[in-house]
C-alpha cells in the first residue's frame, strides 16, 4: 500500500514488527508443491516463491535458496513423493525426482534407508524477523505511519467509516485490513463479521549451535501427514540448524509453552531423517502458534457484511512464502471496495540493508573500524556482533533486547545472551536515553534490571 498516495497507519500490538507467528517461524520459503490444487494455498505459495529473489535483493536481507527436499523411507512413500513431483511439475514448479543413490550423494548424512526423494532448488530460508523489520523500514521510509504497543480493545462500523478503538485513543478509516494473526476472527467479530474462526495449532522448534551448520545442505521434509508438513530438519538463513515443528491443537492463542513430550517427537522424527543429530548441541528451544482456519486454507477477502474491510487470516503454513504474493493483492481488492490508487511516483522499493561486520573482508572490517570505531568492539562474541551494529538496529527502530537479538543476532548464540545481555541494555539505555531500569526484553512487563545497585545501597544508607 505504501506504492500508492494513501494515508496509512500500521497498528501493532506488540513493541516491534514480526513479534507474533512471525517470530517463531521456520523460514521456509516452499517450493510450492505441498498445497491441495485449487486452494488459495497453492494459488499464493508459488507465486510468492517466485517473488523471493527480487524482494530480498530489494530489501537487501538475507534469502538462501538452497532447496526443499522431501524424502521417502520406503516404497510405499516414494509412490506418494512422485505424486507430489506430478503435481509439483503440472504447477510449472522446478522439481526434480532423485534416486537412493541422488539422495546419498546429494545429502550424505541422511539416513541410509531413505529410498529417494522429490527436490525442487528454487525452495530456500530466510530470517522471518529480519525479512519483517527490513518490510517495516521500507514501508516507514515510504510514508507509513505506525503505532506500536498498541492494541485494539473494539472496533465497529458508522455507514463508510470503520472505527478502531485503543487504549490511547480512537481512530477512524475509511478501509481496515485485518491482518491480526490469530487474532484476526476477534478483530472480525469486532466489527459484526462471525463467519471464519482461527484455531491455534502449536509448534515446537529446537535451535542446534553452529557447529551443526553443514550437517544437510537443503531443507529436509518428511512425506506430510494429514495436519502437518511433518517434523523437519531445517538450515536457517542464519547458519544454525533447526528441527521441528509439532503440530499441536491448542485451546489458548497464546500457549508458547515447551513440552518434554514435544521434545521428545521432534527429536525422534528428525533423526529418522538425520541420525548423527546430537541433543547436546541444542542451545534453544520455542514455541509458535500457527493461525489456523475452519476452512483449512487461507482467508483473502473483502467482508461480505462490511464495506471497506478487507480480512487476510487463516495465514498459516505456507503463508511466510505466500505473503508477497498476498499482499500484491491487496491493493486491487481494495480498489474492488471503492478505493482510489494512484501510483507514488516517489516510491522506492529498496532499503539499505544493515552492515554485518563478519561477513566483511578483514580490509573492509579494517576500514569500517577507522571510519566509526564502535565497529571494532565486539559485544556478542558467539555471532561476533558488534558496538556499531547494535546502534546501527536501535537507529533503525529497535527498541528492546528481543528486538536486538531479532535484527543482529546479539545474544542468538551459544551462551543465548549470558555474556552479551548487560552490555547490549547499557547500549540500548545510552542511545535511547532512558535509565537500564526502563529497558525491557519484549516490551513492557518485561524489565530486566529492577534497580541499580548503587542506588539500592544510597536507599538502604538513607
Amino acid at each position: 500500500l505504501s506504492r500508492y498516495e494513501l494515508d496509512v497507519l500500521l497498528i501493532e500490538a506488540e513493541a516491534e514488527v514480526g513479534w507474533g507467528t512471525t517470530k517463531a517461524n521456520s523460514g521456509i520459503v516452499h517450493g510450492g508443491f505441498h498445497e491441495e490444487p485449487g486452494t488459495l494455498k497453492a494459488k499464493y505459495c508459488f507465486s510468492g516463491n517466485q517473488m523471493y529473489p527480487k524482494l530480498c535483493e530489494e530489501l537487501d536481507v538475507c534469502f538462501e535458496q538452497n532447496g526443499i527436499m522431501m524424502v521417502a523411507r520406503t516404497p510405499h512413500e516414494m509412490e506418494t513423493v512422485r505424486l507430489y513431483y506430478k503435481r509439483g511439475k503440472e504447477r510449472g514448479v522446478n522439481v526434480q525426482l532423485f534416486s537412493q543413490e541422488e539422495v546419498a550423494r546429494q545429502e550424505p548424512n541422511l539416513d541410509p534407508k531413505i529410498v529417494g526423494a522429490l527436490f525442487a532448488p528454487e525452495g530456500g530460508a530466510v530470517m522471518p524477523f529480519e525479512l519483517a523489520a527490513a518490510l517495516m523500514e521500507n514501508a516507514i521510509q515510504n510514508g507509513v505511519k505506525y503505532k506500536m504497543n498498541t492494541t485494539v480493545i473494539d472496533a465497529w462500523r458508522e455507514g463508510d467509516k470503520k472505527y478502531l478503538e485503543t487504549p490511547e485513543q480512537i481512530i477512524r478509516a475509511d478501509y481496515v485490513v485485518n491482518a491480526a494473526g490469530l487474532f484476526s476472527d476477534d478483530l472480525a467479530r469486532m466489527f459484526g463479521d462471525d463467519y471464519f474462526s482461527i484455531r491455534p495449532r502449536k509448534g515446537e522448534e529446537y535451535i542446534f549451535d553452529l557447529s551443526v551448520k553443514d550437517v544437510v545442505k537443503s531443507t529436509i521434509f518428511p512425506v506430510p501427514g494429514k495436519i502437518s508438513k511433518g517434523i523437519l530438519v531445517i538450515p536457517t538463513a542464519a547458519g544454525n540448524l533447526m528441527m521441528g515443528p509439532t503440530g499441536d491443537n491448542v485451546e489458548e492463542k497464546e500457549d508458547l509453552g515447551t513440552s518434554q513430550d514435544g521434545f521428545n517427537r521432534v527429536f525422534e522424527g528428525a533423526k529418522r531423517l538425520v541420525p548423527s543429530l546430537d541433543a547436546r548441541k541444542i542451545i534453544a528451544q520455542f514455541a509458535g502458534v500457527r493461525a489456523a482456519s475452519d476452512r483449512g486454507d487461507f482467508i483473502v477477502e473483502l467482508s461480505p457484511n462490511v464495506p471497506g474491510l478487507l480480512h487476510l487470516a487463516g495465514i498459516e503454513s505456507p503463508g511466510l512464502t505466500a505473503a508477497p504474493a498476498i499482499a500484491a493483492d491487496v491493493p486491487g481488492l481494495l480498489e474492488e471496495a471503492g478505493l482510489q490508487l494512484e501510483e507514488k511516483q516517489s516510491f522506492n522499493p529498496r532499503r539499505a540493508g544493515v552492515v554485518r561486520f563478519n561477513s566483511l573482508s578483514r580490509e573492509e572490517q579494517d576500514a569500517l573500524v577507522k571510519k566509526n570505531p564502535s565497529f571494532g568492539r565486539i559485544i556478542c562474541r558467539c555471532e561476533s556482533i558488534t558496538e556499531g551494529e547494535i546502534v546501527d538496529a536501535i537507529h533503525r527502530g529497535a527498541r528492546t533486547l528481543d528486538g536486538i537479538t531479532f535484527r543482529v543476532r546479539a545474544g542468538a548464540g551459544r551462551c543465548q545472551g549470558g555474556f552479551c545481555q548487560p552490555l547490549i541494555t547499557q547500549i540500548l539505555s545510552r542511545e535511547l536515553d532512558i535509565p537500564v531500569t526502563a529497558v525491557t526484553k519484549a516490551g513492557p512487563g518485561s524489565e530486566q534490571v529492577r534497580y541499580v545497585a548503587k542506588e539500592l545501597y544510597d536507599e538502604e544508607v538513607r
